[in-house]
């Protein structure tokens, strides 16, 4: 067993809506919402059997948070920690191969007003909060109004204020929300990034985060599958030869080992299962029955690529 101080949690962005950014496809699945609020609930309390505690959802996710929501009030459970974002807007409306943008980001006061409305309902059991992608262009780190308000969010209900990040430039959104103070006091507590073998950009900053005390969650361990042996990706042959031979000596999947990584090297608050059926949590939480000897984690260490190379690589791929 190793250094377990990281948790695995459960993210729910391919739960909620019928269709999601990722490169493991499955054509015939039951997509009416039936069907998705009855396998996100299995998957809710499969995910709560095996040990997790923590669930991290959005309003963008299709009916993720409404679902969270529905079976954190019916559980009922005393134990769980539940995340939930504003500033994006769910636009598919359950439309299967929606033509325009699945999700619009929109970080004003007015939609934080409006999504907070919704999302207090997930209280008490409600710990993080968190601004959904912030970036320099969405204006949201020197939107005074809207950071003043995140701070009476927080002096009034205890939360966890957070931001998400995603690009490129992920480390200098980091460093620049780390900075930022309301009325003297430091206004964000928790750092939802994008961190994996491929993509270990903000190691540093993360680092840092993580030595104040504050809480690091890391979403997209998997590289939204591209860290599956996948034949239109031959410039990362080298890696999946790597990551097989460490599959056949654990005897897990390639998934428990990419989750395994962030927990060794990292060592972050949580990291997100992305699983979508209980068949995939599963083998996700067997990350949690070994870990890695310094050689190893040197080596999938060295697997990284350029931020620009990898953004620019998850930019094309499609939603299915």
């Amino acid at each position: 067993m190793g250094n377990n101080t990281t948790k695995i949690g459960l993210g729910l962005a391919a739960l909620g809506r019928p269709e999601y950014i990722n490169i493991r496809e499955n054509k015939s699945l039951d997509k009416s919402e039936k069907a998705f609020k009855e396998n996100t609930f299995s998957v809710l309390d499969e995910a709560y059997n095996l040990g997790i505690s923590y669930f991290d959802t959005a309003p963008s996710y299709g009916k993720g948070e409404a679902f969270l929501q529905e079976w954190n009030a019916s559980r009922n459970h005393q134990n769980v920690i539940l995340g939930t974002k504003w500033g994006y807007t769910y636009m598919a409306n359950w439309e299967l191969g929606f033509d325009g943008k699945h999700e619009v980001k929109e970080h004003s006061l007015e939609k934080l007003t409006e999504q907070w409305d919704v999302s207090k309902q997930l209280l008490p059991r409600l710990k993080y909060y968190q601004v959904h992608s912030a970036t320099f262009e969405s204006g949201i780190l020197e939107n005074q109004a809207v950071l003043n308000q995140l701070h009476h969010i927080k002096r009034t209900t205890n939360l966890k204020i957070g931001i998400t990040a995603s690009g490129a430039n992920q480390k200098e959104i980091v460093s620049a929300a780390l900075k930022i103070k309301v009325e003297n006091e430091p206004l964000f507590d928790s750092f939802q990034v994008t961190y994996n073998v491929f993509e270990q950009d903000a190691f540093r900053i993360l680092n840092t985060v993580l030595s104040q005390g504050k809480s690091v969650i890391v979403k997209e361990a998997l590289a939204n599958g591209r860290v599956f042996p996948n034949e239109n990706f031959g410039h990362y042959k080298y890696s999946y030869a790597v990551l097989n031979e460490l599959s056949e000596k654990y005897g897990v999947g390639i998934d428990a080992l990419a989750l395994r990584f962030v927990m060794d090297s990292l060592k972050p608050t949580y990291v997100l299962s992305g699983a979508s059926n209980k068949k995939q949590l599963k083998e996700n939480v067997k990350a949690n029955d070994f870990s890695f000897s310094k050689n190893e984690l040197e080596v999938l260490g060295n697997q990284r690529i350029a931020p620009e190379l990898y953004w620019k690589e998850r930019d094309l791929l499609a939603w299915n």
